[in-house]
């Protein structure tokens, strides 16, 4: 089989866009295929949209890293390239004493991972900033951002198209068979076919375990199985009274129920999370019974029958219900023994804030 192209990238998404970006920039040859009718439909379109500092991963992760990392290199794109963000800032919120030493853990992990603007408050300084707040201390993060994600998507596509990438959408990777030269792909879609490449990229999300189970040639024993979360998001029917992200501190499910706000100001609350057996994005309405407790703990103000369905996201965890948060896993040839193929399984947020620095790890795979 005669090679085709140098590189075909599986998935439209933030991180596929990305790294299509990057690895046309580096001189490839770049095709992006993608089984959806447009870009960014999974969970890429499904997330808070936050530009996340880089204070909750264990300290030497590829998350603490790519997100500290990512975060810089995610504004300095924004700037460049015209994509609408505000720097809002967030308040991590104690609302007793006894989360006080998780607030403090917390600080000290942020500042390990190399977040260096992140500040102490107590409540008096916490309410300076949010006056509906009801805290005994909080941590103030002032490079949490919030980013238009679709806005970010399309400019990643047009920077790796004037590159010279191509995106192909309707288009499903149905089987990958290794070869001498590379890899030959067999396409599905209203016009299926055969396409030749010497790298291949697997940036498909929540079906990234599922494309890599189609490469014939690639060892079972390093695709991770899947484990899907769901969080619910509802939002709020008037105009909350917060300028800032609002986030309880940490509890041992997660990060809480936590108060984000869109581009238009607009105050959304989630998640509330499950682990599901398929991917179904509705929000049911009773679930936001259990919200209102969660939120009035730091704003006692939240009126009653307030809040209402908005959008639900599924992550791509690789770690089940009752184990430790898995790392990011980025799968090349140094692991798995297939020149020329990288696996990023498990990508889930940070994701968005990493999307970047992402990009050039997987360059960096393939260059080895």
């Amino acid at each position: 089989m005669s090679v085709d192209i140098d590189c075909v990238v599986v998935g439209a998404g933030v991180v596929g866009l990305a790294v299509a970006r990057a690895l046309a920039m580096s001189g490839r040859e770049v095709v992006v295929v993608e089984a959806a009718e447009a870009i960014g439909t999974g969970i890429s379109s499904r997330n808070s949209e936050v530009i996340h500092a880089g204070i909750y991963y264990p300290s030497g992760s590829l998350k603490a890293q790519l997100c500290v990392q990512g975060k810089q290199r995610l504004y300095a794109f924004c700037d460049g390239h015209g994509v609408s963000y505000r720097r809002l800032g967030k308040l991590i919120v104690a609302t007793d004493e006894t989360q006080h030493s998780a607030l403090k853990r917390l600080l000290e992990q942020g500042r390990s991972n190399g977040v260096d603007d992140l500040q102490w408050l107590d409540a008096a300084q916490a309410r300076a900033l949010e006056p509906a707040l009801s805290c005994v201390a909080a941590l103030w993060s002032p490079s949490t951002s919030i980013v238009d994600s679709h806005g970010l998507m399309l400019a990643l596509q047009g920077d790796a198209q004037a590159h010279g990438a191509s995106l192909v959408l309707h288009t499903p990777l149905l089987l990958a068979r290794c070869t001498d030269q590379g890899f030959e792909l067999h396409m599905g879609g209203a016009e299926p076919m055969t396409l030749g490449c010497r790298e291949l990229i697997n940036c498909a999300g929540l079906s990234a375990p599922d494309v890599a189970s189609r490469i014939a040639g690639l060892s079972a024993q390093h695709i991770p199985t899947m484990y899907l979360c769901k969080g619910s998001y509802f939002s709020f029917s008037g105009r909350a009274p917060f300028r800032h992200l609002v986030y309880p501190a940490p509890e041992s499910a997660g990060l809480g129920v936590h108060m984000t706000l869109d581009l238009g100001g607009q105050a959304r609350f989630g998640p509330d999370v499950e682990w599901v057996e398929r991917v179904d994005y509705r929000v049911e309405p009773a679930r936001a019974d259990g919200f209102y407790e969660a939120i009035r703990r730091y704003w006692p103000g939240l009126p009653d029958n307030s809040l209402q369905p908005a959008y639900s996201g599924i992550r791509p965890k690789i770690s089940g219900p009752n184990e430790a948060a898995a790392d990011f896993r980025i799968s090349g040839p140094a692991k798995h023994g297939v020149p020329g193929l990288v696996n990023l399984f498990g990508i889930e947020s940070p994701g968005l804030t990493s999307c970047l620095a992402l990009a050039e790890r997987v360059v960096d795979a393939l260059n080895l």
